[in-house]
């Protein structure tokens, strides 16, 4: 039975809501070591996983070996001393006990388990490699650590506590949905799930997880809308006798390669730069027109996104079938420019998410 519920997350910048001091850098330290712990953790994790699932392999030079990954105690010719999960769990209790909470490294091990076994088969077969982890992943957390969820009417900002260390949100000028998503929260609306905090370049992120109910539009099944994506126009939608183009290659491809000329030229001028405050100074405008150029492609492709999902729900379009991607692709990583400045993947992961909360079943051909 399909779920009628999906998980959206938002990155949500939080600050430690505590004055500045020695209790505030005592704070910060302590969510360092946390995410230090939890990277460390999540690469014991992947290998033993890993060594398990391979494990029937290791015993090709002797005969007559009879394994089974599961409690001996339950399970004949088992060989482990207690659940095939718990032996994962175990190792980085027994590694980081009293140096991180064990809320995160059960979140941690459950998640990590659940996606191995999502993948084992292309590990089995050696098409995906096991996944290694940088210090400044997020870690995750439980709602059992996430409490006191207010809003601050005076500050504008909502605040709660995590591993007793209270936080604040600073949403800035915020042209999107968290703050309605938060609202809905704070008033019992919508389910708040184990969600993720991750420290990078001084900053603290919240990963939030929202789990919402589907979009209920009185679509047909049986009603295919053929999507594919091209050169000539970011897509091409049909419905029956209705079709539409949505963007076209001056709007999409002249722009960015515009921006990517600007920061080319800002690239040329780096050697000119007034200097003072050494490499970070010196190629400011050059990252400036990077995160320009980042920026305006990710609001194309949730525009281009947006306007293919609305075109399938006005059509009641049950079904959306993206037409002969696999050699585009192909084509795509055999010219460096279209692989460079398209965005195939940006742009089919954005359909992927907006076709699931609307109930669209996708299929990519």
């Amino acid at each position: 039975m399909k779920k009628n519920t999906i998980k959206l997350t938002r990155k949500i910048q939080v600050n430690v809501d505590l004055p500045k001091g020695e209790e505030r850098q005592a704070a910060i330290k302590k969510l360092y070591q946390y995410q230090n712990r939890c990277y460390r953790a999540a690469n014991m994790i992947v290998s033993h996983l890993y060594v398990q699932e391979m494990l029937s392999d290791f015993f090709y030079l002797t005969d007559g070996i009879r394994a089974k990954l599961a409690d001996h105690k339950k399970t004949e010719n088992g060989i482990l001393n207690r659940s095939r999960k718990n032996t994962t769990y175990r190792v980085v209790v027994d590694a980081f006990k009293g140096e991180v909470p064990t809320d995160i490294l059960a979140c941690l091990n459950q998640n990590l388990s659940n996606s191995f076994h999502h993948y084992k088969d292309e590990y089995w077969r050696g098409q995906r490699s096991v996944p290694n982890f940088r210090n400044d992943m997020p870690f995750p957390f439980s709602m059992d650590v996430f409490k006191d969820f207010v809003y601050d009417a005076y500050n504008e900002r909502f605040s709660f506590k995590l591993f007793h260390i209270p936080f604040y949100t600073y949403l800035g000028s915020d042209y999107t949905d968290k703050s309605q998503l938060l609202y809905r929260v704070l008033h019992g609306k919508l389910k708040l799930c184990s969600s993720h905090l991750q420290l990078k370049n001084g900053k603290n992120f919240w990963l939030a997880v929202f789990e919402m109910e589907k979009e209920n539009h009185p679509l047909k099944p049986a009603k295919v809308a053929e999507a594919s994506l091209s050169l000539a126009h970011p897509i091409v939608v049909k419905v029956g006798n209705s079709k539409l183009h949505i963007g076209n290659k001056e709007e999409f491809l002249h722009r960015r390669l515009a921006i990517q000329a600007a920061a080319q030229r800002a690239k040329s001028a780096v050697t000119y730069t007034k200097s003072g405050k050494g490499r970070k100074r010196k190629l400011k405008a050059m990252n400036r027109f990077r995160e320009k150029e980042l920026r305006y492609v990710r609001s194309r492709l949730h525009l281009y996104s947006r306007q293919l999902i609305d075109f399938c729900v006005q059509h009641q379009a049950g079904t959306l079938m993206l037409m002969n991607q696999e050699s585009k692709i192909k084509l795509a990583k055999e010219e460096e420019f279209v692989l460079r400045n398209w965005s195939y993947y940006d742009l089919i992961t954005k359909i992927k998410y907006k076709a699931q909360k609307a109930g669209i079943e996708l299929i990519v051909g």
